[in-house]
């Protein structure tokens, strides 16, 4: 170990690394650069042309943006080598939950992620984090009235800027030692031959903490996991207006289930009542892999994007084949499946002085697979176990599913300081059931002073439910078995309707300090919810009849010399009422109370918090921030909820140069400084399963070398 630290440690801040690169090439290469100079030069000025270029295809136009750089990335808790759910945490309104999950603005997912303003398709939901905050170059995360470009997944959208071989140019290799028993090393590598830039990065971890541990314990137990990440891009210039870009991705991520130790057994298993619930082998793997092949063109008056895509995700339960029907009665081996190809165009014509038309169409096409090999035991009409001799009973389906999307909207500005962004988009989805929707949407921007911002758009959504989420259990298998459902009504899960209102207000003092104040209303017919029903511990989607959603965000941020900071509260209320989907997922006494209450979602958070604090001097970096949550839903139909928390992080960084552009920068972090105990999870409430806890303090020392 003490070879490995005296080698490399923390991840250089790639703010400070890409504008030294910039800084290198000139974009007007003097009289005695060489050709492969100037020809660097060129390509890295017309690539980032056409980064701005592209920018103004899919713009956000009145919706709520909020957009973090190198800085703040390389600022937050880990850097770089944070989880990519833990840097979607620092944006306002977001908060955690299990398994990694993310809520944005009360709602469960229903997130779009972008790359490079190309759609990246549906993946199915699991514990590890498939994009890495190691290859962002920026990030935004846009809510509210979404212009018309965006459909289908609208809670947010994460829109991630990559970095590339124009800005950063060279190579980087670090190493990650630290708390239970963490390890990450990783590489990046990018830079310029004749018309092709080139990007690469990749990274190995380990940890003894792979998921939330379900007890206060600061040692999981049955907790590892390893993780490999690669992410590739590749962009050639074919002239001054167009250029091609591929980007590839791939993740392997194995996880073990961690285990609750002292647990009770309630089945007795081939003459046997005794297990400890400590020795459980549950596992979970998770694999996924993308390609996304874009052709960008642009013109004095024309823009264009135009890209197809390919992705697979794989997601495999393997239970404790024999222990978890100690527990249980039920032990379910599940494995889902979901391959997705598509394409996208995204277009925009400058009309004249006042009007900026765009349009775009898109189509994916995706065929998902659920097989589940479940051991249960006999039960006689009581539900008691009348055996004690598992039987074996698979269950195996498949689901092809096809969404259409094509919108068509004017950006109009009748006067310098007034924008109004007014159009629809038209979607369709078949899938279980077929339906469609024509989506209006508007948005108008007002900036009666330089400083003062006003906002407000309204937008009609249409949700499809993930195709990957959709149970396609065989209810009637499970009759007569400790795995049979109560409740046998499963009507199938609809795509949902919502009106979305948005208004907010930015206000810049002087040249350092912003603040915003943003506020929205959601009303939902069929609102989507996820929640995980059973053993296995995998989403299935289902419906509320009616769902209500609403609340506000306070941001504000400061910046001046060296010294940086941000706020962000957010506050909500989200609600549904009558399951109207996938009935036989719940328990009766809760169906029947959710059909004649209105009951909060599960991921309602009244509210949530995070800021940080930065002072940058000389070669030293010093860093905080901290998160804030009012507590997730808990108890019968989520009638209750789990205590408030805060965790504190510090963070301190030192950049070493050596020759040339070759530098040493090491990083130390603590997670969780003041070690807080907090739940995330009790084991109850709807779609709930294990309890899980927030991770207890940790120690990460960090060492990149740069060349």
């Amino acid at each position: 170990m003490k070879k490995l630290a005296s080698f490399i440690c923390a991840l250089q801040s790639s703010a400070t690394f890409a504008a030294a690169q910039v800084a290198a090439v000139s974009p007007s290469p003097s009289p005695s650069a060489s050709p492969a100079t100037a020809t660097a030069s060129s390509i890295v000025v017309t690539s980032q042309e056409l980064d701005t270029s592209r920018e103004q295809i899919v713009p956000s136009l009145g919706a709520t943006r909020y957009t973090v750089g190198p800085d703040r990335l390389s600022q937050q808790a880990q850097g770089e080598d944070a989880g990519f759910n833990q840097t979607i945490l620092r944006f306002p309104g977001v908060a955690q939950d299990s398994f990694g999950q993310l809520h944005v603005r009360g709602e469960h997912a229903n997130l779009q992620y972008r790359i490079d303003d190309v759609l990246l398709p549906e993946g199915i939901t699991g514990f590890g984090q498939e994009l890495s905050t190691r290859f962002v170059d920026n990030i935004s995360l846009m809510t509210g009235a979404l212009p018309a470009q965006f459909g289908f997944r609208t809670t947010g959208v994460i829109d991630v800027h990559t970095k590339n071989g124009a800005s950063f140019t060279g190579g980087e290799a670090s190493l990650q030692v630290g708390s239970f028993d963490t390890i990450m090393p990783s590489f990046e590598y990018g830079g310029v031959i004749g018309k092709l830039t080139y990007y690469f990065t990749g990274s190995y971890l380990h940890s003894g903490i792979g998921i939330e541990n379900p007890t206060r314990s600061s040692s999981p137990i049955h907790d590892d996991t390893d993780q490999f990440k690669e992410f590739g891009y590749l962009s050639y210039i074919i002239d001054d207006s167009s250029r091609f870009t591929l980007l590839l991705s791939g993740n392997e991520s194995n996880f073990q289930i961690p285990n609750n130790p002292g647990q009770p057994t309630a089945f007795a298993v081939n003459g046997s009542a005794d297990f400890e619930s400590a020795k459980l082998d549950e596992n979970q793997a998770e694999n996924s892999s993308y390609a996304i092949l874009a052709y960008q063109k642009k013109s004095d008056v024309f823009n264009m994007q135009a890209s197809v895509f390919t992705r697979y995700s794989d997601v495999l339960f393997r239970p404790d084949n024999v222990g978890d029907l100690f527990f249980n009665g039920v032990a379910s081996r599940v494995d889902r499946q979901i391959y997705t190809n598509g394409a996208e165009l995204d277009t925009s014509y400058n009309l004249n002085g006042q009007n900026t038309l765009r349009g775009g169409l898109f189509f994916t096409g995706s065929h998902a697979t659920s097989g589940t090999a479940t051991s249960v035991f006999p039960v006689d009409g009581e539900g008691n176990q009348t055996s004690d001799i598992p039987s074996r009973i698979a269950d195996n389906s498949s689901q092809d599913g096809y969404f259409y999307g094509s919108y068509l909207q004017d950006e109009w500005k009748p006067f310098e300081k007034l924008t109004i962004n007014f159009g629809g988009r038209f979607d369709l989805a078949d899938e279980v059931v077929t339906e469609s929707q024509f989506s209006p949407r508007i948005n108008i921007v007002y900036t009666p002073w330089k400083s003062t911002t006003f906002h407000a758009g309204y937008a009609r959504y249409f949700t499809p439910p993930p195709l990957e989420n959709v149970s396609q259990s065989t209810i009637a298998k499970f009759a007569g078995t400790t795995n049979e459902s109560a409740i046998t009504l499963d009507s199938p899960v609809k795509s949902e309707r919502a009106h979305y209102f948005d208004a907010g207000v930015t206000q810049k003092i002087g040249a350092d300090f912003q603040i915003g104040l943003d506020g929205f209303y959601k009303h939902a017919r069929n609102i989507l919810d996820e929640g995980q029903f059973g053993q296995a511990l995998i989403l299935s989607s289902f419906n509320y009849a009616e769902g209500e959603i609403y609340g506000g965000e306070l941001t504000a941020s400061y910046q001046h010399a060296g010294f940086s900071s941000y706020l962000n509260i957010g506050v909500e209320h989200a609600t549904g009422e009558h399951v109207s989907s996938a009935q036989f997922l719940f328990d009766p006494d809760e169906f029947a109370y959710i059909k004649t209450h209105s009951v909060f979602l599960d991921h309602d958070q009244r509210v949530t918090g995070s800021g940080g604090v930065a002072y940058n001097w000389q070669k030293w970096t010093f860093s905080a921030d901290a998160l804030y949550g009012n507590g997730l839903r808990r108890g019968f139909a989520n009638t209750q909820k789990l205590h408030p928390y805060e965790t504190f992080n510090l963070g301190v960084e030192r950049s070493i140069p050596l020759k040339g552009a070759q530098a040493i920068r090491v990083r130390f972090d603590v997670v969780n400084l003041l070690d807080k105990i907090y739940e995330l999870r009790d084991g109850s409430g709807i779609g709930v399963g294990a309890p899980q806890f927030g991770q207890r303090r940790g120690f990460y020392g960090t060492a990149s070398y740069s060349f």
